[in-house]
């Protein structure tokens, strides 16, 4: 990406950094929104790549979601999002990689949604969130879909009916976020635990993506009997694999695994 692209990456190894970088407070429109995208697919389409880190630039802002100053100029709120939707995470096919959000400051509305789109979300000690598209007359149509799955039904459901601001603590102790990071030490953090994650075998990660992701909306049998019968085709490459006579080598001779991949 350019200087003065919205969307900066680095990448150090197997792991993939991603901020956005919109000043003044991250907000998302249509374009940002499908470079998003088109970062994320090649994130998920390149064989080095195993981890990425979203995060936001500055200390203030996250995002806030929807650029509301956008959609006054023209951006229309149905308008082409890109290839991963809103955000280029949220609807994203196929993405079989650890994604880590490292909120660092407010997300709100679509940027609630944003880190909700990653399988683990750090945070700083002074992030805040809230979803306040009810007092707009608009709905939270992700955060919907995906929050009364992540904590309880009836704190989900207070969320979205207020629109109420809540912080980093009670995002914690609901089970929003995994940890609660120093601000000035929540990269840091981030990366150790993407490094720990790129240790680990992909091939399993990639199987653990799809499982979870198809078991969501059926009954546990019905996910168990497609496992049982090689339906995943995640679990098919697994278990045909490198890496599955690897693990196996690896505990007979007391030694740590090289992850392949393959």
């Amino acid at each position: 990406m350019t200087e003065a692209s919205p969307v900066r990456t680095r990448r150090d190894g197997a792991i993939l950094e991603v901020t956005l970088d919109r000043p003044k407070a991250n907000a998302i429109d249509l374009a940002t929104s499908r470079i998003m995208g088109d970062v994320f697919a090649s994130f998920r389409d390149d064989p080095g790549l195993r981890v990425a880190i979203i995060t936001g630039a500055g200390e203030k802002f996250f995002c806030p979601g929807w650029d509301l100053k956008a959609a006054a100029d023209g951006d229309a709120v149905d308008g082409d999002y890109g290839v991963g939707g809103f955000g280029g995470l949220q609807e994203l096919p196929g993405l079989n990689k650890p994604v880590i959000a490292a909120v660092n400051g407010i997300a709100c509305g679509g940027g609630l949604e944003l880190a909700l789109s990653a399988d683990m979300i750090l945070a700083a000690d002074h992030a805040s969130f809230a979803l306040p598209e009810i007092r707009s007359g608009t709905v939270a149509d992700a955060a919907s879909v995906k929050l009364p799955k992540r904590i309880p039904y009836h704190i989900a459901m207070e969320l979205l009916f207020t629109g109420r601001w809540f912080d980093v603590e009670e995002a914690h102790r609901w089970g929003l976020v995994n940890e609660i990071v120093p601000a000035e030490q929540l990269l840091d953090r981030a990366w150790e635990l993407a490094r720990l994650l790129a240790s680990g075998p992909p091939l399993v990660y990639a199987a653990i993506k799809e499982i979870v992701r198809e078991a969501e909306d059926e009954k546990f049998q019905d996910t168990m009997n497609q496992i049982t019968s090689s339906s995943f085709e995640t679990m098919k490459t697994l278990y045909t694999s490198e890496d599955q006579l690897e693990g196996a080598k690896a505990f007979a001779e007391k030694r740590d695994p090289v992850w392949k991949g393959r």
